[in-house]
């Protein structure tokens, strides 16, 4: 760990960032120090905008010791949310999120509906497809069929035996 010139146990030479904005001096048992580093004065400064110094070190003071690092990461988020919406804050983009994750979840209901009929159509047509194929197995006819004779009678272009010798036999001139 580095001393600064008062020979404080402070990791960094220069006032934290929270002393350095507020022009006060920083001493060992400044509560804002480990949060507000002073290389980062941003943080500190818009937390103070919104909140106010003498607030921040209050909040601080009623959150146990090992939770404080939450607490102010939380305060500084919600005080760059202000700033970006000082009406709503957070609560503008908690609502925003939901909405989005609604809309998100309407799609995938869309979208699992849909691959659910597409699963059904492709197994209605493999189901056709089977079927036709053991119908026309099972459906060869036999010699002693009655129907045999019939197809029997019927050549490829689906014109009677018959009436193809009459064409042949007619031939224009």
């Amino acid at each position: 760990m580095q001393m600064n010139r008062s020979g404080s146990g402070k990791p960094w030479a220069s006032p934290c960032a929270a002393c350095k904005i507020l022009r006060r001096r920083c001493g060992e048992k400044c509560i804002l120090a480990p949060y507000f580093p002073p290389n980062n004065p941003h943080k500190f400064s818009t937390a103070h905008h919104v909140f106010g110094a003498s607030n921040i070190v209050k909040m601080l003071k009623g959150v146990p010791t090992d939770r404080r690092d939450d607490a102010i990461s939380s305060m500084v988020y919600e005080a760059n949310a202000r700033v970006r919406d000082p009406i709503y804050g957070c609560a503008g983009t908690i609502c925003q999120l939901q909405h989005q994750i609604s809309e998100l979840q309407s799609q995938l209901a869309a979208a699992q509906a849909e691959l659910l009929a597409l699963h059904m159509h492709q197994a209605n047509l493999l189901s056709l497809i089977s079927l036709s194929h053991t119908s026309k197995e099972d459906a060869q006819p036999t010699e002693s069929d009655p129907q045999y004779k019939e197809n029997k009678e019927y050549n490829i272009d689906g014109l009677f035996s018959d009436e193809m010798e009459c064409l042949m036999l007619w031939e224009p001139r």
